[in-house]
This record gives C-alpha cells, structure tokens and sequence, in this order.
C-alpha cells in the first residue's frame, strides 16, 4: 500500500507516544506494523536516498505537533504526548492535519512567522500548508523536475552540433571519467576514425595498459540502434583483437541490440542518450552548478550536557 502522507500519520503518531517516550525509528515501526507495510515499502527511500520516507514523515508529524504543543521532547531524540496531545486523543479525533493544528495558539504563533519575509521559520510553515508533501520530499521533486530539464536541455544541445562536437564531449566525458590520461592523449586517440565501425580508441588507463574502442552515433531521439549496428561494433572488436567496447548515441538501443550484448565474451557497454545525459551532469561536462541549497539540522551533540 501507499505510504500515508505526513498529515496523515500525524495522528497515529501522536497515540504512539501517548503510549509513552519513544523515537522516530520505533515510531515508524510500530506504524508499518499496524498497515500491514511490507519490508520494500518499510524500507523505500527518499528519492535523495538519504533517509527512508516513512522515517521522514513521521518526523515532519511530530515536527508540526510538537510546535503545536502536543508533543514534548523529554530528551534527546525522543518525544512523548504532551498534556494537550493527551486531551486531544481524549476526543477521538477522526484526524490530525496542519489545518487543525492551527487552532492551537502555539502553532497559531508559529505559523505568523510565514506572514514576516525575514523569518527563518517562514518556508517551513509554507511547506506545511501546500499540501502532503513534506519539505525534503518538496525539494525532492523539484530536484528531480530540474534534473529531467536539464538532461533533456543537454541532448538537444548536443544534437544541434556537429559530429566533432560531439566526438569532443564525449573525449571530455571519458577523461572526466578518469580515461585516457590528459585530455590531448584521449583527444589524439579517439581522432583516429573509421576503422571498420570504429571511431576511436581511448586508454582504459593512464599508463596505456588496456584500450577501450568507442562507437559514437548522434541519432534523433526517435531514431533508435538497432542489432545491426551493434553487431557490426562487436564484429570490428573481434576482428582487432579487443575485448572492451563503448557504444554512445544521443538516442535510444532496440530491445534486439541491448539483448545482443549481454551474452557477449566481450565487455560492451551501451550508453544511450538518458544515461550520457546523467554521466555528463554527474562529472560536469557541458553543465555547471547553478545554485546550491545547503539544508542543516540541530547538532544534538551540542545541546547534550555532560
């Protein structure tokens, strides 16, 4: 089943810890056991892969409660229902969500932070009524639309160059990569064209001790590689004596191509147009970082008395 937003599980976290001290982790458990949660959604992660989302959602429940004052933290990472989270649980609530809790003057205060432009509490508050979302999950996705934008920003750059320009960027991505030595060793040797199917050859290593042959085809996206191309790849591998191989297109392989490879006494790697997108923002060819967000947290050990 879904993981239920953080709205959601606001209420049965508070009844977990009008049960007595607990932590997020226990929290957590105790929840998935009573949905029935399977271990792969137990353990589903932030699309950042740092935390798990049901971890972080029952976090940002508690987070919100607690500035309602209806959580206490006794010490350090644990939390307890406070006095008023009890009288709330007394009334059988159908529900707890963010507009409820504003109702209670604590988080009524905590919420006019939001109306002051200086406030540092401000984009926390707005995160908390747009919705299901919590802010990871909202900085999250705005990543990941960024992201998308941006490889297919690249692509279509690079499909309005020439060919060289393109034998270029990829020269650029191996050495970023850690190929070829210097870049003017990996740029002499993937210039060297045509060798029936081959465009280049680029060390696997500084000191030359293995090579790699790379094919490179700058296709339309809705031109995909067939068998056939690649079969003639592996073909000029054989006929050379090699054993490794890197086939790059801006497009897309054929289902027959990419099975093709994968029972091949040779190593070939296929590199289509999403993954040569992703390697080139991940080693910073033809992109540059913009901007960055750097999210701190409360160092507990500096709030913890000898």
């Amino acid at each position: 089943m879904p993981i239920p937003d953080y709205q959601t599980l606001m209420l049965p976290t508070l009844r977990i810890a009008a049960a007595g001290e607990t932590r997020v982790p226990d929290a957590a458990e105790a929840i998935s056991d009573e949905l029935g949660l399977s271990v792969a959604e137990r353990e589903e992660m932030l699309p950042s892969g740092r935390q798990r989302l049901l971890h972080n959602r029952v976090h940002w429940a508690k987070f919100y409660m607690s500035k309602a004052g209806l959580i206490d933290s006794p010490r350090r990472g644990r939390f307890v229902a406070s006095d008023a989270g009890r009288a709330l649980l007394k009334t059988n609530p159908p529900a707890i969500n963010v507009e409820m809790l504003k109702h209670y003057p604590a988080f009524a205060q905590f919420y006019a932070a939001s109306n002051g432009a200086s406030s540092i509490e401000a984009p926390v508050v707005v995160a908390a009524t747009e919705g299901t979302a919590t802010p990871e999950e909202q900085i999250d996705a705005a990543h990941a639309i960024l992201h998308a934008a941006l490889k297919a920003d690249l692509l279509q750059r690079i499909l309005a160059q020439s060919p060289a320009f393109f034998e270029r960027a990829i020269v650029d991505l191996l050495v970023a990569m850690g190929y070829g030595g210097s870049h003017d060793d990996a740029a002499r040797s993937l210039g060297r064209s045509g060798d029936g199917g081959i465009d280049g050859v680029i060390d696997e290593d500084r000191l030359g001790l293995d090579r790699i042959y790379v094919q490179a085809k700058r296709y339309a996206p809705h031109v995909s590689v067939g068998r056939p191309e690649v079969q003639a790849f592996v073909g000029s591998l054989v006929g050379l004596g090699a054993g490794k191989g890197v086939f790059v297109t801006t497009s897309s392989f054929s289902t027959p191509a990419a099975d093709f490879v994968r029972h091949l006494p040779q190593r070939v790697i296929l590199i289509d147009g999403g993954r040569l997108a992703e390697l080139m923002i991940e080693h910073g060819v033809g992109t540059r970082v913009s901007r960055t967000v750097e999210v701190k947290r409360i160092d507990e050990d500096f709030f913890t008395e000898e």
